[in-house]
């Protein structure tokens, strides 16, 4: 019998694979990406037809050397890296590096980690697949181009550490250019008029005016509001049609990438991130006990809703079965798929439906059950009936006003018994119904109603809302930036950055990404702009489907770059001097503070610098303001300064307190607190001081560290022990309080803190 190697990225997929196969099977983890461009250069020669350079990543060499022992043991090799680009790119390094055992080389695609689909997926296995990695290295290739073309001319004309790219400047730029839309928003004022009324049959309900003189009602200010209030309270209000009709709502398609990042956002409040690194998990297998790791859902990074037939029968059977065959529709329910997407892999669903939450609950830590339960929910009303509601319109009439009240009643809950969609903000005047039902009474056509109350409210028109994570995702996935399996990253990368930060779960940019965007849309218009990103995406998707060659798509990009970058790097200006102005007075001249960038980041500085050199740090509050940190008063001690003879002052520094000289920064003499116990070690004339340890756990040493190394964990008191003359005693700390102990462990001398001698 022949011995297979299995490869794959992960060491908990391995652990899972390792359950489901026998003793035929070697199953190894190459624990993500073993070669990639180098880091310390561009790593791609544009002259020889953008060759890329690939080298061995550090730390990966040991690997490297096990896969190679590994594969001079067994007689064929099964590359089983995750299904999607990233996967194939790793499949092709790795078999790169085996190419000298002389072994079968096969490409195995595991779209979830059951025993029966990994059997399957080894039976069907492939050879690689040559576009799709062609695909995932021209997308390398151009974020290297972009990233290290343009990230230097940051470097030079703002500050180090800042960083360009293909999608997340993009990303950066929808951000900016939000917030410039809700700045120069001038809300406008309207009015809405709401009616209690009341009819020959309960309940009483509530109209608002929807006409006036049989045109669509602006009421669009209080003068008019009055108006209309004094006339309707004259008015008599009669019953002119009621319309009543039966409408459904349809269940929403099982998760692909992005809805799910957007739902477990708006549900669960998980990062982009946080999602995506917990279904990895889920993916990869969960230990369920005796059972072992278990794969408990599809692959996670997809962007189809299409479910294969057995899992359909599986999920109808189980709807008919636990929730109750009138939920179950005749056939089962097809969804489209984007014509954008490119269907590799199903959605993300259960791999097996029957394992319900609360039968996996003991298993699974709060996060994952929660992202679970979010998957299975969904996939299970995916394939439910619609909700079925009665929705009523009444009109009525009170002169020449018209009103109209509408309310829905649900009839049959459908799906909506086990799941609803999360609704944004945003969406929110967009949904057919909401989970509370609104009753009208039964009226009857030109009954007359009894006005109860009327209520004139004011409104302003709102401006359009900050991105969230979730709308952000979904305004790249409409425009067509990047690709789902990008934007958790993506996201993270820009606030990593500091080009945005979150406010109450909403995208802000900050002055550094304002003012490296406008650079960049100024210098770069077509290679940052949403329509040519998104082109640029749909031709990768063509590499990867043999339509286009990956070195034309290169081509065709880098000409009209290069000369793009040699005219920002001649027009650019340098802002490395730039200062944004803010209100705060400077306290040692009273100029005003301007926010500069350093190498540590942000701070304050006098705008008359170099006259005055004072620099103060800052924070920002909830709406952005800056806030200047406030120095702490130097604590005086009864030191002098040995060098210049000023006091000396105790300071907070990075590990605890210290002497420093009051006379700084002219006298620079800083040195440790000092205790005033002497070391008692023979021949040192040291003194004990306060240090902190690399992991910042405060100990007392001798100032003559290294040529004296006497420490201790406890404090030292400069008071002899009464018993045996010892010249110090130690501060302890026990939890039935803090005691004065003798050093000397022979003696044995202790007393509690308040009878300290």
């Amino acid at each position: 019998m022949s011995k297979a190697l299995i490869i794959v990225e992960s060491p908990a997929k391995a652990r899972t694979l390792k359950r489901y196969l026998g003793k035929d099977f070697e199953v190894k983890a190459s624990v993500g990406h073993v070669r990639d461009l180098p880091v310390a250069k561009l790593g791609v020669d544009i002259e020889n037809d953008f060759s890329p350079q690939y080298t061995t990543i550090k730390g990966k060499g040991k690997i490297i050397t096990e896969l190679k022992n590994a594969a001079n043991t067994v007689d064929e090799i099964y590359l089983a890296p995750d299904p999607d680009r990233e996967g194939e790119a790793i499949a092709w390094h790795i078999a790169h590096c085996l190419k000298a055992a002389k072994k079968p080389i096969h490409r195995a695609l595991f779209h979830e980690l059951t025993k029966k689909a990994i059997l399957a997926a080894i039976a069907n296995s492939t050879e690689l697949n040559q576009n799709r990695f062609e695909a995932q290295q021209a997308r390398r290739i151009l974020d290297r181009l972009v990233g290290y073309k343009i990230s230097p001319l940051l470097w030079k004309k703002v500050k180090r550490g800042l960083s360009a790219g293909r999608v997340q400047s993009v990303a950066v730029r929808m951000i900016c250019e939000r917030e410039q839309a809700v700045e120069s928003f001038v809300p406008e004022e309207y009015w809405s008029i709401n009616i209690g009324l009341e009819g020959s049959s309960p309940p009483p309900f509530i109209a608002q005016v929807d006409k006036v003189s049989g045109k669509k009602a602006e009421i669009s200010n209080e003068m008019q509001a009055g108006e209309i209030v004094e006339a309707l309270k004259k008015a008599d209000f009669r019953v002119i049609d009621i319309k009543k009709k039966q409408q459904q709502r349809h269940p929403s398609p099982p998760f692909i990438t992005s809805t799910l990042q957007q739902d477990a956002n708006r549900k669960l409040r998980f990062t982009a991130k946080r999602t995506m690194s917990l279904a990895q998990m889920l993916y990869e297998g969960i230990e369920l006990g005796d059972k072992g790791p278990s794969g408990l859902i599809t692959y996670m990074r997809t962007d189809s809703t299409r479910i294969n037939d057995e899992a359909l029968a599986g999920v109808r059977d189980h709807i008919a079965q636990t929730i109750g065959k009138e939920y179950l529709p005749a056939k089962p329910i097809l969804y489209k798929t984007a014509k954008s997407a490119q269907d590799a892999h199903e959605a993300i669903r259960p791999t097996d439906v029957s394992l319900s939450p609360e039968m996996l609950a003991p298993h699974l830590d709060a996060d994952l059950l929660a992202l679970y339960t979010l998957i299975w929910k969904r996939f299970i009303a995916s394939q439910m009936k619609s909700a079925v509601y009665d929705q009523t319109i009444i009109e009525i009439e009170a002169g020449k006003y018209g009103l109209k009240a509408t309310g829905s009643i649900i009839r049959f809950p459908g799906f909506m018994k086990l799941y609803q969609e999360a609704v944004s903000v945003e969406d929110k005047g967009k949904e057919a119904i909401q989970e509370t039902d609104t009753s009208l009474p039964d009226l009857q056509r030109d009954e007359i109603l009894q006005m109860k109350n009327i209520e004139p409210k004011q409104h302003f028109t709102q401006p359009p809302h900050r991105y969230s994570e979730a709308t952000l995702i979904k305004a790249l996935e409409e425009n067509g930036v990047g690709r789902p399996s990008t934007y958790a990253a993506t996201l993270s990368t820009i606030m990593e950055r500091e080009y945005v930060e979150l406010r109450q779960r909403r995208f802000y940019p900050t002055d550094l990404g304002k003012i490296v965007n406008e650079l960049l849309v100024e210098h770069f218009p077509n290679i940052f702009d949403i329509d040519f990103t998104a082109s640029m995406e749909a031709d990768l998707d063509k590499v990867e489907e043999g339509t286009v060659n990956w070195l034309d798509l290169l081509r065709k990009f880098y000409n009209p770059f290069a000369e793009t970058l040699i005219k920002a790097e001649e027009g650019m200006k340098s802002l490395k001097r730039l200062a944004v102005k803010t209100d705060i007075k400077c306290s040692s001249c009273g100029d005003l503070m301007v926010i500069k960038w350093g190498r540590k980041g942000e701070f304050l500085a006098c705008n008359n610098f170099p006259t005055c050199k004072n620099t103060q740090n800052f924070t920002r509050g909830e709406d952005g303001d800056v806030q200047p940190v406030e120095r702490e008063t130097p604590e005086e001690s009864t030191e002098s300064c040995e060098k210049c003879g000023k006091p000396m002052v105790y300071k907070n520094g990075r590990f605890g307190k210290f002497l420093a000289c009051s006379g700084y920064p002219q006298c620079k003499n800083i040195r440790a607190e000092t205790t005033g116990v002497a070391c008692p070690e023979q021949g040192c004339d040291g003194e004990i001081t306060r240090k902190v340890s690399k992991r910042g756990r405060v100990f007392y040493g001798c100032n003559r560290f290294p040529k004296c190394k006497f420490a201790l964990w406890d404090k030292p008191v400069s008071t002899p022990c009464p018993q045996c003359k010892a010249p110090f005693l130690l501060e302890k700390l026990t939890k039935s309080g803090n005691r004065l102990q003798c050093n000397n462990k022979e003696c044995g001398y202790s007393k509690p803190m308040e009878e300290k001698e």
